[in-house]
């Protein structure tokens, strides 16, 4: 074997996953097609659960000040996130190149082999492993991992050449963006619906303004190189009777609303994650989001099964829990394509929606969906406010000072939180300290109704789920830790 994991891909999903291998000591190689990153800004900022989770880990210092708000929108209504807990700022103008920059130097300075100019021509498995043929620097030469990941993107060479199926709608529409410098342009941050179609505008770092621009009733193409920024200031005239001919185009791109989904994100040894398993509408900028939510849900799982601690069961859990997340993406991205992108006929939708969201439940239904802080998984029978849920960045106070939930989870490691100073509970998860965490602390300051009021004990899971609670969870501990963390 040259690796027990080969990952394909050096997007966001691939660099998550890399670094979420090595925390738990699994070597692996990274293959990515390009010499170099390309420096788009592709994907704007991170929903509030990729900011918690970048917190788990200690990434998100790197990106030092960041912008943040709650406002937000679901499909050009505007929407107030705010009305959710403490934790749903999202960061509204880190472009994906600075994200891909910090993922990278986070996963390599933990290990990671990450090989560029490297692309996957072929692959072959058996039930001991995957072969890759690859095309490097050097020539074609062969590559041989105990698993494969795809997180190769939306045209995925590794879901084609495993048989994935990837069925979903066609695109109906092509929608131009680009990155342009050198010109004023009113913002219009959630998007300006049009006669002719939409258009949106924001600011990025550096003096540089992104531009979405989507004209009705434009086919879409297939196109093997971007559109001319000549092709984008004509539409966005067409639209606005704007000229923005004389801007300087930094980035241009075009985009459809296909909408796809694999049936499976794991065939034998080969699993997918990111846009390899799922494509859509980028509304909301979710994409880039999930994609990294599923490598963080899939690298523990994987490390656990590859070091022999965890059945091939604790896999499939990976299945399992990511393709509803994946498809209720697709569900939502495609009703806000509907508000967003139609016509006139869809206006009286509209304000029904928008009067609908001045009720907070609504409000709170639909910026729960498009944060992802609404995932719960099947952990299992319980009555317990936060079972399957993510874990909140619960300040405590321990033995060793004070810390935090979040703090916790650095390590990526399961961590059983003692709330009440129990030794029967520390003695019944003392034979898996070696990849549990055992810690006992009490929440600091007042309680108030948070979830953790009355918890005696938590397990939490490497991703920031809460496996099992007491008192609340149905299946005891010992039961809870050997399916989670494998046998004792």
């Amino acid at each position: 074997m040259d690796a027990p994991v080969i990952v394909v891909g050096a997007g966001p999903a691939g660099m998550m996953l890399a670094g979420e291998l090595r925390l738990a000591g699994v070597a692996v190689v990274v293959l990515e097609r390009l010499e170099r990153r390309t420096g788009e800004s592709r994907g704007l900022g991170f929903t509030a659960r990729t900011l918690e989770t970048f917190d788990q880990r200690g990434i998100l210092a790197r990106f030092g000040d960041i912008e943040r708000s709650t406002l937000g929108h679901f499909g050009g209504l505007p929407l107030d996130f705010g009305v959710l807990d403490g934790a749903c700022q999202a960061a509204k103008t880190v472009p994906q190149s600075v994200t891909e920059t910090h993922l990278e130097e986070w996963a390599t300075g933990l290990g990671a082999d990450i090989r560029r100019g490297h692309e996957v021509l072929a692959l072959r498995e058996d039930e001991d492993g995957v072969e890759v043929e690859v095309r490097g620097p050097d020539g074609v030469h062969s590559l041989r991992a105990a698993w494969l990941v795809g997180c190769d993107g939306g045209r995925s060479t590794v879901r084609k050449a495993a048989g994935f199926d990837f069925p979903g709608t066609a695109a109906t529409m092509e929608m131009y963006l680009a990155d342009i410098k050198g010109i004023e342009l009113e913002p219009r941050m959630i998007g300006e619906t049009l006669p002719g179609g939409m258009v949106m505008v924001g600011p990025l770092p550096g003096g540089t303004t992104r531009i979405v621009v989507c004209e009705r009733g434009t086919p879409p193409r297939r196109r093997e190189a971007p559109p001319s920024f000549e092709e984008v200031a004509a539409a966005w005239q067409r639209l606005t009777g704007e000229d923005i001919s004389a801007a300087e185009p930094v980035w241009v791109s075009a985009f459809g609303d296909a909408a796809r989904q694999v049936t499976e994100y794991r065939r034998g040894r080969v699993l997918l994650a990111g846009d390899a398993a799922h494509i859509h509408l980028p509304a909301g900028g979710q994409g880039m989001n999930t994609g990294i939510q599923d490598a963080v849900n899939l690298g523990w799982k994987l490390a656990a099964v590859v070091r022999g601690r965890a059945p091939l069961a604790l896999l499939d859990t990976y299945h399992g829990e990511r393709h509803p997340v994946g498809r209720r993406l697709l569900m939502n991205t495609r009703a806000q394509g509907l508000l967003f992108l139609s016509g006139a006929e869809v206006q009286p939708l509209r304000d029904s929606l928008r009067e609908l969201m001045a009720y907070e439940d609504v409000a709170r239904h639909l910026a729960a969906m498009v944060t992802g802080l609404e995932i719960t998984y099947d952990v299992g029978a319980g009555g317990h406010p936060l079972l399957g849920r993510r874990m909140p960045g619960l300040e405590l106070d321990g033995p060793g000072g004070r810390t935090s939930a979040t703090a916790l989870l650095r390590p990526a490691r399961g961590v059983l939180l003692d709330l009440a100073d129990n030794p029967r509970l520390r003695r019944r998860a003392a034979a898996w300290g070696d990849r549990v965490d055992i810690v006992t602390a009490r929440p600091s300051g007042p309680s108030g109704g948070e979830p953790a009021d009355d918890t005696t004990a938590l397990l939490i899971r490497p991703d920031g789920y809460v496996a099992w609670a007491a008192p609340g969870s149905h299946h005891d501990l010992p039961m809870a830790l050997e399916r989670w963390f494998g046998p004792a």
